[in-house]
């Protein structure tokens, strides 16, 4: 797993960490908010809202096969 770096840089935009994830990956990426916490200690103590000039180190996930599920059947 690799880091990018990523930087608050808009004055006013109220920016979270599960937003910057959200606008990096447009789908869901369960479990990479706490990992962007456990990679960038003392991160959850900026508040909600993170400050301009915070920067963040963010691994980037392996890509994973999609999950192939068994149809259902109703009757």
């Amino acid at each position: 797993m690799t880091t990018v770096i990523e930087t608050v840089t808009v004055e006013g935009e109220l920016l979270t960490v599960s937003l910057i994830v959200w606008r990096r990956f447009k789908r869901p990426m369960p479990g990479l908010v706490e990992a962007i916490h456990d990679l960038n200690p003392g991160l959850a103590d900026l508040g909600t809202w993170l400050p301009v000039g915070t920067v963040i180190a963010m691994p980037i996930p392996t890509p994973r096969a999609p999950a192939l599920l068994d149809p259902i059947r109703l009757w």
